[in-house]
């Protein structure tokens, strides 16, 4: 390894952060590797918190996403419980809240997103171990929950409260829940079924602020329970770079590369790069895209002068009571969607999704995992639209 990336430092220690120090191992990097991180506790696994750790199915420590041996063995510069505050490119050093400052030959930035807010003190929100615990305390038969957002992280949430025997209030802005991301016709069957497990969902409502015990909406009504949760979307972990100089739009700038700079990545939910298989610049906030970029962005930074552009198939799922959603593609923006397969009124359909004149992506609720893995080859193909719905994957 050449003296020119002898010191590598990655800031932001969860999944994309672990997985760009494991590559960097991998792919024969034996300098040194500092790994900040924001939050006291190792590594560990962010999907499960709103599905199994808030069930009570999963305790904490399956969490975790490596043993202690396993980190050990990555010989890193661990900085736990220790935030990064500002960047000094000129210097080439990251500084951090204990006064500290760590040089670096190559960054690699993975510092993720914190939860939106809305006025008032006292509400949960839902993103770390933490705010994970001190939610699932507040869960208990004949409590009531009220959840602000009905995306798929308060839907989430709801599902899992109603597992305890949670009343539980879901409020949400628009007409129908999740319309924006991935259709009117699928957010109406989602919405259906936390309707039917017993969720008062209201929509068409805004929250403008918030307390422990209630929410007070746009026309003066309070909505009183026992715990709220607010679950209204996330903002991007980038102001500790407000004066480096890196350029920032709703996360870090990247190219098809994900670099933001000479010797600077970026890699998962904090990182919006251009995809070049879609065409456009995107921000994705789930969990295989973290594992996939952190992998791509790390070995570029190893390896510039063979950089491979990074432009995957995005992928996520959601799970809601017995039911899983699974999706391929980006969806935002689409100009329509077709069911192609089962039936919207069983909960067990495919929907395709066009962008232009191509697919774009493919959304399966209560389907075997294969048939929306056809889908995903089509889109990565960049299949026509007429063929793909009149002829299948």
């Amino acid at each position: 390894m050449s003296a020119e990336r002898n010191r590598i430092v990655v800031v932001g220690a969860s999944a994309a952060g672990l997985m760009a120090a494991e590559t960097l191992r991998r792919e024969g990097y034996d300098g040194t590797l500092t790994l900040i991180g924001a939050e006291p506790h190792p590594p560990y696994d962010r999907p499960p918190l709103s599905k199994q750790f808030l069930t009570g199915q999963w305790e904490a420590d399956r969490l975790t996403l490596r043993s202690p041996l396993d980190l050990a063995a990555l010989d890193l510069d661990l900085r736990p419980d220790t935030p990064a505050t500002g960047l000094d490119p000129a210097d080439r050093e990251v500084c951090l809240a204990d006064g500290t400052q760590v040089a670096y030959d190559g960054l690699l930035v993975a510092t993720g997103v914190r939860p939106r807010r809305l006025p008032g003190v006292g509400a949960h929100v839902l993103r770390t171990l933490d705010d994970a615990r001190a939610l699932r305390e507040r869960l208990a038969p004949g409590r009531r929950l009220i959840v602000v957002g009905a995306g798929f992280l308060g839907a989430e949430a709801a599902a899992a409260a109603r597992s305890h025997g949670c009343e539980v209030v879901l409020l949400e802005p628009a007409p129908v829940p999740l319309a924006h991301a991935v259709g009117g016709p699928v957010g109406t069957v989602l919405a259906q079924l936390h309707r039917d497990r017993g969720v008062t969902l209201r929509c068409g409502v805004t929250v403008t602020e918030t307390t422990a015990r209630a929410v007070r909406l746009a026309d003066g009504e309070t909505v009183e329970g026992d715990a709220v949760l607010v679950a209204i979307g996330s903002v991007p972990n980038t102001e500790w770079l407000a004066d480096s100089g890196l350029a920032l739009d709703d996360g870090v700038v990247c190219d098809q590369h994900c670099q933001v700079a000479r010797g600077v990545y970026a890699a998962g939910d904090v990182a919006r790069w251009y995809n070049p298989l879609f065409g456009v610049s995107m921000r994705i906030e789930h969990r295989t895209n973290a594992a996939e970029q952190a992998m791509a962005a790390a070995r570029n930074l190893l390896h510039p002068e063979t950089a491979k552009a990074f432009a995957p198939v995005p992928y996520f799922w959601s799970d809601q009571y017995d039911v899983r959603v699974q999706a391929y593609g980006w969806l935002r923006g689409h100009d329509e969607v077709a069911v192609v397969d089962g039936d919207l009124a069983a909960r067990r359909f495919v929907a395709a999704y066009r962008g232009g004149d191509r697919l774009v992506g493919a959304l399966a609720v209560g389907m075997p995992p294969k048939t929306i893995h056809r889908w995903r080859q089509a889109i990565a193909a960049r299949a026509p639209w007429r063929e793909a719905v009149t002829t299948g994957p």
